[in-house]
């Protein structure tokens, strides 16, 4: 199992429950190909830094998980396919990112 992280961008003008929806959605795709959750976060509406389909803002959500290397192409193509998706970025961590990321979830904790 790899350990991966994924922030994705929601487009602004979704309402509240379709933004619960579309994470829901993609949380039950990983659950689906066996995939353990370390971390979920909602960042919130946050403003870009240079404008994406024509929006300003957008929704940010952070995965933090372990899954089997050939889950993450159908997962990536799931967000290529929906069009409430502006951006996302999967990457995969190495130990001393792993680190680094129990070491933010700790400071957010005591915040």
């Amino acid at each position: 199992m790899n350990h991966y992280e994924t922030v994705f961008i929601l487009n602004p003008v979704l309402s509240e429950t379709q933004i619960e929806e579309t994470v829901k959605k993609y949380e039950d795709y990983l659950k689906d190909k066996g995939a353990t959750f370390i971390s979920k976060e909602n960042w919130g509406l946050k403003k870009l830094a240079y404008p994406i389909q024509n929006k300003k803002s957008g929704f940010y959500h952070l995965f933090e998980f372990q899954v089997e290397g050939s889950a993450i192409d159908g997962y990536e193509l799931e967000f290529r396919r929906d069009e409430r998706i502006m951006r996302y970025l999967t990457v995969k961590l190495d130990k001393h990112a792993v680190s680094w990321a129990e070491r933010r979830r700790e400071k957010l904790k005591t915040k």
